[in-house]
C-alpha cells in the first residue's frame, strides 16, 4: 500500500493559520541550515513540495501550528474555525499568533461539542433545550430578564458568601437547565494560555448541546457576568465570542447582553446611592468596591451599571476599568511570585471543575454504554485518552 504524501499547500496554509512568519516558523521548528540553504529557504522548499518533511519535523509542525498531523496529508485544506459572530470587535483582537491560539481553542471546543451532540441526538432520552433562540432583541430587556429569572433566578449572587460560590450556584442552575458550562482558556498547558483581554466568553447556541465557555484566566469575580452574558446570547440564538462589558460595544446584541446581564446580577436597588457628580475618583472607587463586595460581583460590572445609569461618564468608566484591571494583574503576579498558586487541588480535580459536572455526567453515561469510545470521550473532555478513565472515575 502506498504511503500518504504530505500536501505542501497545507503546510503553507497551516503555518499562516498559526500566525507565524517563515522566519518565526523556521526558528520554532528548529530547522537548521543545510546544503547551502538557510532555514527559511528549507522551509520554503517544504511548502512548495521540492522537499519532504521527516516524521519528527511533522510532529513539531503539528505542535507549533496547533493542528493534528492528519491536516498535512489532506487533499484540501481545512476551513477556518468559525467563531460564529465575533462580538469582540476589532479593538479587542490580538496579534496573528494570539488569534491563532484562539482559533485552535475554538476548533477543539467545536470538535468535542459536535461529537457530544451526535450522541445526544441519537439517544432518545434527551430533549431539545427549548429556550435556545427563544428571544429576540425586539422583545426588550424586560423579556430577557424574565427569561433569566425563570432559568437562574434562584441563584442570584447576593445570596452567596463570595464570588466563587456565586458562580458555582449560577453554573449549577444552568446545568440543570441543560446548558454545559466549561472553563477553558488554553490548549492544555499554561504556555498557550489565552489572555482574558482577547476573549472572556464563548456561546454555542445549539438546541441539543448548548455550550458556554468561560476563560478562567479572567478575574474570578468576573466569571458570573460572563456566564450570564453568554446565556443571553444563547437565548438570542447567537453563537459567538465576547469580550465583556465595554462603553462602546461593536454590536447591538453585545450591548443588549451587557445591559441585561449586568442588570440581572446587580439590580437598580443594589446600586450605590450616588448622584451624577464630579466628585473625586477615590470616592467613586470606594463606593464601587463596597457595592461589589456586598453583591459578589466584579468592580468593573458595578462601574458599568453606573455608566448605564448616567452616574458616571464614559471617560470615568474607562479609567475605572483600566485601574481595576491593572490592580488585578498586579495581585495575580504577586500571587505567582510568592508561590501561592503552586499549591492546591490535583490536576484532575482542577480539570473536573473546569469541565463541569454536567459534561462529566453525560460523557460518563455514553462512555459506560460504549457508545462514546475512549478516543472520542477524550476529544469531548479535551484531554488525552489515557486520562479519560481517571477523570471520569475520581
Amino acid at each position: 500500500m502506498q504511503a500518504l504524501a504530505v500536501n505542501p499547500r497545507n503546510l503553507q496554509w497551516a503555518r499562516r493559520e498559526s500566525g507565524l512568519t517563515p522566519a518565526e516558523a523556521a526558528q520554532k521548528l528548529a530547522i537548521r541550515p543545510a546544503r547551502g540553504r538557510t532555514p527559511v529557504e528549507r522551509l520554503a522548499d517544504l511548502e512548495c513540495g521540492t522537499a519532504q518533511p521527516t516524521r519528527p519535523l511533522l510532529r513539531r509542525m503539528a505542535k507549533a501550528y496547533f493542528l493534528p498531523e492528519l491536516v498535512f496529508f489532506m487533499d484540501q485544506r481545512p476551513r477556518h474555525a468559525s467563531l460564529g459572530v465575533d462580538f469582540r470587535g476589532p479593538r479587542r483582537r490580538g496579534s496573528p499568533r494570539e488569534e491563532a491560539v484562539v482559533r485552535a481553542l475554538v476548533r477543539k471546543i467545536l470538535a468535542g461539542q459536535r461529537l457530544l451532540r451526535a450522541e445526544i441526538v441519537a439517544d432518545q432520552c434527551f430533549e431539545e433545550v427549548a429556550f435556545v433562540g427563544s428571544l429576540m432583541i425586539e422583545h426588550g430587556s424586560d423579556a430577557a430578564l424574565a427569561h433569566l429569572d425563570q432559568l437562574i433566578g434562584s441563584a442570584r449572587p447576593q445570596s452567596a458568601r463570595n464570588p466563587a460560590q456565586a458562580f458555582d450556584a449560577l453554573r449549577r442552575a444552568l446545568h440543570a437547565a441543560g446548558v454545559f458550562v466549561l472553563l477553558k482558556g488554553d490548549l492544555g498547558s499554561h504556555h498557550t494560555a489565552v489572555s482574558a483581554d482577547l476573549f472572556r466568553g464563548f456561546a454555542l447556541a445549539d438546541r441539543f448541546a448548548p455550550y458556554i465557555v468561560i476563560n478562567p484566566n479572567d478575574a474570578r469575580a468576573a466569571w458570573s457576568f460572563t456566564l450570564v452574558h453568554e446565556l443571553v446570547h444563547i437565548l438570542l440564538g447567537n453563537t459567538g465570542m465576547s469580550s465583556g462589558p465595554t462603553a462602546r460595544p461593536d454590536h447591538r446584541a453585545e450591548e443588549v447582553c451587557n445591559d441585561v446581564a449586568s442588570t440581572f446580577l446587580l439590580p437598580e436597588a443594589a446600586l450605590p446611592p450616588m448622584q451624577p457628580t464630579d466628585s473625586a475618583i477615590e470616592e467613586t472607587v470606594s463606593a464601587v468596591e463596597e457595592t461589589a463586595r456586598e453583591n459578589n460581583v466584579s468592580r468593573t460590572l458595578v462601574a458599568y451599571r453606573l455608566l448605564r445609569a448616567g452616574t458616571i461618564n464614559g471617560a470615568t468608566y474607562r479609567a475605572l476599568a483600566r485601574r481595576f484591571r491593572t490592580e488585578w494583574r498586579k495581585l495575580r503576579e504577586r500571587a505567582r511570585g510568592t508561590g501561592q498558586q503552586g499549591t492546591g487541588p490535583s490536576w484532575y480535580a482542577v480539570r473536573r471543575h473546569r469541565t463541569g459536572k454536567a459534561l462529566l455526567d453525560v460523557v460518563r453515561h455514553f462512555h459506560h454504554d460504549n457508545s462514546l469510545v475512549t478516543t472520542k470521550a477524550a476529544t469531548v473532555l479535551g484531554v488525552r485518552p489515557a486520562q479519560v478513565h481517571r477523570l471520569l472515575n475520581l
